[in-house]
């Protein structure tokens, strides 16, 4: 899988109906696995408009925490969602974190990794910023397996000739592939594990407007003649798992986590 085209977040509140909600469920398992104290300093790195930063902090009651991301308008949303005053929100790349070393406990990247355009530079920043003892993880949808949820309408998309792009490096979230990326990195006791989630959605319609919220799929929808788009509906509709009326749908996310050698 390539990157097609630049993949762009600017929309707080759509991405918090597109995505937030999935990482939410996927963070509340992933933070059960890394178990962690409470009174850390988190580093969230793509913290986009803030969701799993807010998780950390009703959580993991943490001393502190820097959300770093490179969307403006996302920061801009995460700064005006978090309340409890132990956050705080600053634009950055991934690849050159602007968080000193060795200042937190804790370094995590929610639904980002395969973004960045050097995953091996990401982790090893996520490294440099954390001190030794503490802990750095990650977890990403499976693109490799169908696990990213909307990857459904995404994929009868593409069938239409249509040119939806994947995430400039979809296939290091391969739980093999993440595993050896935190090994590499020389970090001690890394362990990867499966994430799996459902959400329920109240309509077809519901799950298809929340669908079209995904970057670039609304516009390449709306521009599909009449009949393919009916086609391309009807076959995600097929596809789905309906009950009773309502979408019940599940994401697959695959984790990672290692310690900083002391």
């Amino acid at each position: 899988m390539t990157e097609l085209q630049p993949i762009r977040f600017i929309d707080g509140a759509g991405y918090e109906q597109m995505m937030g909600i999935w990482s939410r469920s996927a963070g509340e398992v992933f933070l059960d696995w890394l178990a962690p104290s409470k009174g850390l300093r988190w580093a969230d790195i793509g913290c986009g408009n803030g969701a799993f930063t807010e998780l950390v902090v009703e959580r993991c009651a943490p001393a502190h925490v820097v959300g770093v991301d490179p969307s403006p308008q996302q920061l801009a949303y995460a700064r005006q969602r978090h309340t409890a005053g132990l956050a705080e929100f600053v634009q950055g790349d991934a690849m050159a974190l602007p968080v000193a070393d060795q200042s937190v406990d804790a370094a995590t990247m929610a639904l980002v990794i395969f973004f960045v355009p050097d995953p091996a530079k990401g982790v090893a920043e996520m490294r440099r910023v954390v001190r030794p003892g503490g802990v750095v993880a990650a977890y990403a949808w499976d693109f490799t397996t169908g696990g990213f949820p909307w990857q459904l309408p995404q994929d009868e998309v593409r069938a239409t000739g249509a040119t939806v792009p994947w995430p400039p490096q979809a296939e290091i979230v391969r739980i093999d592939r993440l595993h050896q990326l935190w090994a590499d990195a020389g970090l001690q006791s890394v362990a990867s594990r499966e994430i799996v989630v459902e959400r329920v959605f109240p309509s077809f319609d519901e799950f298809w407007r929340v669908a079209m919220l995904t970057p670039v799929l609304g516009a390449l929808v709306e521009a599909l003649p009449a009949d393919t788009l009916a086609g391309v509906k009807e076959r995600v509709r097929a596809a789905l798992r309906i009950e009773g009326g309502k979408v019940v749908h599940t994401g697959k996310a695959n984790a990672v986590k290692g310690v900083v050698p002391r």
